[in-house]
C-alpha cells in the first residue's frame, strides 16, 4: 500500500543524514506534487550539510597549521560588554581532526543552537573549562585585565595542558604557552568557536539564575546588556550587587552605588 504525503513527511522528519539519498531517489519522481516537494526539501537539507562541511574544512584551517601540537587549546571570552554580571572565558581542547558541525562564532549562533553544540562539545572535547571575573574585579581591575584574568583561569584549569593557544584577538599576558591571536578567531578557528559556546552558554545560564534573584532587569533575556528594559530598571530601582559600577560611572546613577557598600 503506497504511503501518504503526511506518512511521507514523517519519515522525513526522522530521517538521518545517511539516509537522505535513499529518501530522495524514492520519492523525487513521485507523481503526487506535496511528495516531490519534500524529496525536494530532503535535497537541500542534503546540500546545505555539504556546504557546512565545506565551511568546517576552512576553519579548522589553524588547526591543520599547527597540527605539530597535539593538544590545541581555543580561547574566547563572552560578556566583555554588559552592565552586569561577570565577564566568562573558555577554553577547549577539540580532539585532533574534529569536525563538529555548526561550531562557530556563538554570535552567530541561536540559543537553541548553541545549547545543542555545548552538550556536543561537552562530550567530545579532550578538556574544556570556564573561567570567571566577577563584576567587582573588573571593578577593581578594569573589564580587560579581568578578561585575561578569567582566561588564565580556564587555561589554568585543564588537564592535560595545551601545548598552544589560539585565542580570539588577544595576547595574555602572564601565560607561557605559545600563542596565536586571531582576529575574529570565534568564526575562523573551530577551536576558538568551540571555547566561544563554552563561554557563552555557561554564562548565560549564569545570567538566567540573577534574573530569579533580580526579576526586575530581565537578566535572563538582556544577559546584562543595556537594552531598553534593563535601563528602565536601572533608572527605576538603582543597580544591583551584580552591575559593574565602573560601568556605571557615566549613567546617572551614582547616586544609588553609595548603597552598594
Amino acid at each position: 500500500m503506497k504511503k501518504s504525503t503526511d506518512e511521507i513527511k514523517k519519515i522525513l522528519q526522522a530521517a538521518s543524514i545517511e539516509e537522505l539519498p535513499a529518501f530522495i531517489n524514492t520519492y523525487s519522481e513521485d507523481e503526487r506534487a506535496g511528495v516531490r516537494r519534500l524529496a525536494e526539501t530532503a535535497a537541500k537539507r542534503l546540500e546545505a550539510l555539504e556546504k557546512e562541511k565545506q565551511r568546517i574544512e576552512t576553519i579548522r584551517s589553524y588547526e591543520e597549521q599547527y597540527k605539530q601540537y597535539a593538544f590545541i587549546c581555543g580561547v574566547d571570552e563572552a560578556g566583555r560588554g554588559p552592565l552586569a554580571g561577570p565577564v566568562a572565558a573558555g577554553a577547549v581542547i577539540l580532539p585532533r581532526g574534529c569536525r563538529i558541525p555548526y561550531i562557530n562564532d556563538s554570535k552567530q549562533l541561536s540559543e537553541k543552537k548553541r545549547e545543542e553544540l555545548y552538550e556536543i562539545i561537552k562530550e567530545q572535547a579532550v578538556a574544556w573549562a570556564v573561567g570567571y571575573a566577577s563584576p567587582e574585579r573588573i571593578d577593581e581591575i578594569n573589564i580587560l585585565q579581568a578578561t585575561y584574568e578569567a582566561m588564565r583561569e580556564a587555561v589554568g584549569a585543564l588537564s592535560p595542558e595545551p601545548e598552544l593557544l589560539l585565542n580570539d584577538a588577544v595576547t595574555i599576558p602572564e601565560i607561557t604557552i605559545p600563542q596565536v591571536p586571531i582576529i575574529k578567531g570565534d568564526a575562523k578557528s573551530i577551536t576558538i568557536g568551540a571555547a566561544s559556546i563554552m563561554a557563552k552558554v555557561t554564562r548565560d545560564r549564569i545570567m538566567a539564575e540573577y534574573d530569579k534573584i533580580y526579576p526586575e532587569y530581565g537578566f535572563a533575556g538582556n544577559k546584562g546588556y543595556g537594552s531598553t528594559a534593563h535601563m528602565e530598571a536601572l533608572k527605576k530601582y538603582g543597580p544591583t550587587p551584580i552591575h559593574r559600577k565602573s560601568f556605571l560611572k557615566n549613567l546617572d546613577f551614582n547616586k544609588n552605588l553609595e548603597n552598594l557598600g
